[in-house]
């Protein structure tokens, strides 16, 4: 069987009912500035807390839609036009057709299933415009509202990375999950229906 092969350089833009999620522009930094700077965000992505540089933040998502090995991509609120976070293929394993899979969802887009559509619509695009065969993630055990998301997605625990962050005097377990194209074939990132 022939295969297609992957073309990270293709920026789409994916539309569903709640999100849209397209490639980056100008304004989305400003928006990153406000979501890297809560306190929730900087410490359910394990990032260091401090200060967010404006400069840094200009030249990383200035350079997301050039990228030929990756997939990033903004995740807008289409009920007030905002962006609100972030979804990322990355890690692209070209031989095996797999990648990691990350996400981002700031506080204006938060418990409202912004986040869940978001994942379906990327993870949807992997499997069936990129011909993956696998995506795989790590979800910090402090999180379990993301891990509420992969699961209603179809992804599947496959085990523990044992006190891989550390949080303030403690330290956090992270979880490894992944989705393989079959299951993504049976469901289409609805396996509890």
């Amino acid at each position: 069987m022939r295969r297609v092969p992957v073309d990270f350089s293709v920026k789409p833009t994916l539309t569903g009912e709640r999100v849209l999620l397209r490639p980056f522009a100008d304004d989305d930094v400003a928006a990153f500035q406000a979501v890297l700077a809560d306190p929730e965000v900087a410490r359910l992505t394990g990032s260091p807390p401090g200060d967010v540089d404006l400069g840094r933040l200009r030249a990383w998502y200035g350079s997301r839609n050039a990228q030929t090995d990756r997939l990033d991509l903004a995740v807008v609120d289409r009920a007030s036009g905002v962006c609100v976070g972030e979804v990322v293929l990355n890690e692209w394993d070209g031989h095996n057709r797999s990648c990691n899979f990350r996400t981002l969802i700031g506080p204006a887009g938060r418990d409202r299933g912004l986040g869940t559509e978001a994942v379906r619509l990327v993870i949807g695009y992997g499997f069936e415009r990129l011909d993956l065969h696998r995506i795989s993630l790590e979800v910090f055990a402090f999180n379990p509202r993301a891990r509420r998301v992969y699961e209603k997605v179809g992804f599947v625990a496959e085990g523990v990375l044992r006190q891989v962050l550390r949080d303030g005097d403690d330290w956090v377990d992270a979880t490894v999950m992944s989705i393989l194209a079959p299951e993504w074939a049976a469901h289409r990132g609805h396996p509890h229906r």
